[in-house]
């Protein structure tokens, strides 16, 4: 079902995930074939990704070969700026300070966790973030795979409280030790999940399209994963709830 774009995200909910790529055309084939997804250009070299004409991701052309090719999640924040000096105090860190995005679009930065995992901040203006999600080819979940679990909840508990564990908490967003998946020296790191009908066809559609398997499938308490790449090296998670 897609839901009401105008809606806006409380603070600390996935709101948007983009892949930074070497080869956006390369990248549009493979989630084009996968996902179903269909393109429109949205600002500078990134393209917006549209599933029934509702954006759920943005593909990006990686500004400079050193950095990762890689799926990042944002969450969303009423002040980007605000939200940056809380993690600064929390003992993150602060990759990219806050930044606007288009014509009023919004505003992104980038951070980390104490334990270095990156991710995103997303200050909404007329985009969102999803226009649709929780549904195949769309945003399912974002996994935080960490060495002290205990350490990040607190620190994501504290940064997004409302979001993870207020009230009305439904939150898009696990912590896992990294052990449980990958080797023990891989370093704390998200995994974005997007949702699909069946695993196993899924899995078979990446590796013809020349992706590859990393872990699974397994059973998680979130519903049966598999984490794989894209065919360029990005790591993303398929999930069949």
């Amino acid at each position: 079902m897609a839901e009401n774009r105008a809606s806006a995200y409380g603070e600390g909910v996935p709101c948007w995930v983009d892949a930074q790529l070497p080869d956006v055309e390369a990248g549009k084939r493979f989630y084009g074939e996968l996902f179903g997804w269909t393109y429109e250009d949205a600002y500078g070299s990134t393209v917006w990704a549209r599933l029934d004409g509702e954006p759920v991701a943005a593909l990006a052309h990686k500004a400079d070969g050193r950095l990762p090719t890689v799926w990042t999640v944002y969450f969303s924040t009423p002040d980007a700026e605000a939200t940056s000096r809380r993690i600064l105090a929390a003992g993150g860190q602060i990759v990219t300070a806050p930044l606007p995005v288009g014509d009023g679009l919004g505003g992104s930065a980038l951070a980390t966790d104490p334990e270095g995992a990156v991710f995103g901040l997303w200050q909404p203006g007329t985009h969102p973030g999803f226009g649709r999600r929780h549904e195949p080819g769309t945003f399912a979940w974002a996994e935080l795979y960490a060495r002290d679990t205990a350490a990040v909840n607190a620190f994501y508990g504290h940064l997004f409280h409302d979001a993870l564990f207020g009230p009305d908490a439904d939150p898009d967003f696990g912590r896992a030790p990294v052990a449980d998946v990958f080797p023990a020296e891989m370093p704390p790191h998200f995994v974005v999940h997007f949702g699909v009908e069946d695993c196993e066809a899924a899995l078979g559609a990446v590796q013809r399209l020349g992706g590859r398997v990393q872990a699974g499938p397994f059973e998680a308490s979130y519903g049966t994963v598999a984490v794989v790449t894209d065919n360029q090296g990005a790591s993303f998670a398929l999930l069949q709830r």
